[in-house]
C-alpha cells in the first residue's frame, strides 16, 4: 500500500500532539488540560487508522475485481481491522 502525504501529514499531527502531552506533564499542567489532549489525540489516531484501512480496502477491492476475485473477504478482513483497533 501507497501511504499518500494526507496520511502522513495526520501522522505527524499526531506527534505533535503527544509531544505536546509531554510537555504538559513536564509542565505540570491540570489534568483536565491533559486528559482534553490526550482523548484529541486518541480521536485523531482513531480516524487515522479508519482512512488508512479503507483506503487499503479500495485498493484490494479494485484489484480484486481486474483479477476478478471475490471481494467478501476482503470487507470482512477490513472490518475486522477497525474492530480491532477499537
Amino acid at each position: 500500500m501507497v501511504y499518500d502525504r494526507q496520511m502522513k501529514n495526520r501522522v505527524k499531527r499526531i506527534e505533535g500532539q503527544l509531544r505536546g502531552v509531554v510537555r504538559m506533564m513536564e509542565e505540570n499542567k491540570d489534568c483536565k488540560e491533559l486528559i482534553a489532549q490526550l482523548s484529541a489525540a486518541r480521536t485523531a489516531i482513531d480516524r487515522t487508522i479508519g482512512v488508512v484501512v479503507s483506503s487499503n480496502l479500495v485498493e484490494c477491492v479494485q484489484r480484486a475485481h481486474e483479477n476478478k476475485e471475490n471481494t467478501e473477504e476482503l470487507v470482512k478482513e477490513a472490518v475486522n481491522l477497525l474492530v480491532k483497533s477499537r
